[in-house]
């Protein structure tokens, strides 16, 4: 869509491209920029949101919230396949699935809430529901989780998640072992002795 998209970044199709709502966007960190924008129009929403957050329908409404003002298809499931996630038909199967299963852990406690919280941001980026977006819908998601549980969201240094380097790295190859199922690296980023 830009020539200057971050190593990692999931490639649009031509239709979801098409869907771009502000037309004077020329770089994708001008794309980023009025995206942070709308997100934190969303995250303000999570401070008060007293919808269930693990309930399909409140994993897109954050995605909706995030995105509303950016692409048309804000809050949609994704109909396309990409170079991660699952076949694009099993989407919103699998998102039930972990809505479930996080609801299950948090009772049962199955993991503590903050590890149980990157487990379930992992599955969600490993699922990659919507055409874009998806690493900070699972970023907020899990925040959100968290906030509605009392506890504080993680320091995910978002900026330096979204952009090139070092930082964005290391967090795609603790995403990578999580893949392999070695979340050591995720927690240890996020978590470090707080557990």
């Amino acid at each position: 869509m830009f020539e200057d998209e971050p190593e990692g970044a999931t490639p649009l199709d031509l239709d979801e491209a098409a869907e771009l709502i502000p037309s004077h966007l020329r770089s994708h960190s001008d794309l980023n920029a009025w995206e942070q924008a709308n997100i934190l129009t969303a995250t303000e929403w999570t401070l008060r949101a007293r919808t269930p957050v693990f309930d399909e329908k409140t994993v897109r409404e954050l995605h909706r919230r995030m995105f509303d003002e950016t692409w048309r298809w804000a809050g949609k499931y994704r109909t396309s396949d990409k170079t991660i996630g699952v076949y694009w038909t099993t989407v919103p199967e699998e998102v039930r699935k972990l809505v479930d299963d996080g609801k299950y852990w948090i009772e049962q406690e199955t993991f503590g809430l903050q590890e149980a919280a990157l487990r379930l941001h992992h599955r969600m980026v490993k699922i990659h529901p919507f055409a874009n977006g998806n690493g900070r819908h699972a970023r907020l998601w899990a925040d959100l989780i968290l906030r509605q549980h009392n506890r504080e969201p993680f320091e995910w240094k978002a900026k330096e998640l979204n952009e090139p380097g070092e930082a964005r790295r290391v967090y795609i190859a603790a995403l990578q072992s999580a893949d392999a199922g070695d979340y050591g690296p995720l927690c240890g980023l996020f978590l470090g002795d707080q557990e």
